[in-house]
């Protein structure tokens, strides 16, 4: 009985809520839209006002559209069917609209549109003659301008860097004209496609020529900063040699055997690089081992004083020695010496200096150890006559002739710098200049500042 009375309760409230509900069932009026005469009439207006539309027919039930009737070609239909589908109240197209194909629907158009371009293109002719004098014009002061190599040069400092310059005056007036005759001929859609398009083309190429582009903005760094100069003795991530010329792509170099060597300046602008001529002192070492019974620091005295005696040896600072390592049977010693490259051969010198030390220290005692060998043989020594036979043939030798004797003497004991391999690159130069070889312009100049 309380369960019934609870029902009932909580009907009652139910009930009035779903009296004051608004009612799902109510009609939604709309407007209406065009009547299928309204929609016929429409699309027949449009259709006849087309030159290849005129022979369409047009049938209108039910919102359905039937096209009918005959048209040129294809798209002429396909245009109908797309009219009519974008007319209001339409709700299908049935396309029966056959296709002619008649050459002379299709020809007469096009010979209209001929003739049409034709004679916009005459009456465009003097817009035409404007655009291209602005360009010719705006190209012909960018040429000045960039011809001007005297004041580029001395506003940029450098030959290269002024060359680049003047390119980009050129190219820069170019795209100026092109943009101005295409603003003339009211073009101005096609110069945001032009410049767009020159973007990508240049991002494209910049990847495919990376490298190439590598080595020309090492060129132009190297130009500018001068690490080396021409006929500079340098030695550039290992490789030694005599500097010939600096060019768009690579540096030259003539090896100290005569060879050419060519590095690319991407490579060159990155390595390290060693130059012997911009300080024309050097300093060269050799080592020499004395007995462990002698004194090490009387031998660095006597060679010391060995080496200041030579003429080619620099007083300020002065040769000296220094005790490297005590061995088992010797103790070595370092001397060091400082020569002029430019009056003294490296290597030379540093031969000489090591020939009068060894002698000088033999002549006043110092012993110099030499490698202890024992020797086992098995069996009796075979003391016969081949050897004696070979120790005369050894004996018996060809004297030169006395003129190639003195001068091979004088080669030993010649200590002038030798400036075989600086003459031929001074040669080589002047010849390059002289003669369009195309190489390229030669990056390196004597009056631009030194790194």
């Amino acid at each position: 009985m309380r369960i019934i009375l609870f029902l009932l309760c909580l009907m009652v409230p139910l009930s009035s809520l779903a009296q004051d509900a608004p009612a799902d069932t109510a009609p939604i009026t709309v407007a209406s839209g065009p009547t299928d005469a309204q929609v016929e009439a429409r699309i027949t207006d449009i259709l006849a006002r087309l030159s290849d539309t005129r022979e369409v027919t047009v049938a209108v039930e039910g919102s359905v559209v039937t096209l009918a009737g005959e048209a040129a070609n294809t798209e002429a239909a396909e245009r109908a069917v797309g009219i009519a589908e974008r007319v209001d109240g339409v709700v299908a197209v049935q396309d029966d609209i056959v296709r002619t194909l008649d050459v002379t629907d299709n020809v007469t158009p096009l010979v209209d549109r001929s003739a049409e371009l034709t004679t916009q293109f005459v009456r465009a002719l003097p817009l035409i003659a404007a655009a291209l004098f602005a360009l010719v014009a705006i190209f012909l002061l960018g040429r000045f301008l960039a011809s001007r190599t005297g004041v580029i040069r001395r506003m940029a400092g450098n030959p290269f860097l002024a060359e680049l310059i003047a390119t980009a005056i050129r190219i820069a007036f170019v795209m100026i004209g092109i943009i101005v005759a295409l603003n003339i001929l009211g073009a101005t859609a096609l110069v945001g496609t032009v410049l767009g398009g020159a973007g990508i083309i240049g991002i494209a190429l910049g990847f495919g020529v990376r490298d190439t582009v590598e080595n020309y903005i090492a060129s132009l760094l190297l130009s500018i900063r001068q690490p080396f100069r021409a006929q500079d003795h340098v030695v550039i991530d290992g490789q030694e040699g005599i500097v010939v010329r600096l060019n768009t792509r690579a540096t030259i170099l003539m090896t100290l055997d005569g060879n050419h060597l060519r590095i690319p300046n991407a490579k060159v602008f990155k390595a390290d690089i060693l130059n012997y001529t911009t300080n024309p002192e050097r300093r060269f070492k050799f080592r020499i081992g004395v007995d462990s019974a002698d004194d090490p620091v009387a031998a660095i005295a006597v060679g010391a004083e060995i080496m200041a005696d030579l003429d080619f040896i620099l007083d300020d600072p002065g040769p000296m020695g220094t005790i490297v390592e005590i061995g088992d049977s010797s103790i070595l010693i370092d001397f060091f010496a400082w020569i002029d490259q430019r009056e003294t051969g490296f290597g030379t010198a540093r031969s000489q200096a090591i020939r009068d030390v060894k002698a000088v220290l033999e002549e006043r005692g110092f012993s110099l150890p030499e490698p202890l060998y024992r020797v086992r043989v098995d069996g009796p020594a075979a003391l016969g006559s081949s050897s004696s036979d070979e120790a005369s043939d050894h004996t018996t030798e060809t004297r030169p002739r006395d003129g190639k004797a003195a001068r091979a003497l004088h080669a030993v004991l010649n200590t002038d710098a030798d400036l075989t391999i600086v003459e031929r690159v001074a040669e080589e130069r002047q010849g390059t200049q002289q003669n369009d070889t195309g190489t390229g312009p030669d990056l390196l100049s004597d009056t631009a500042p030194k790194e």
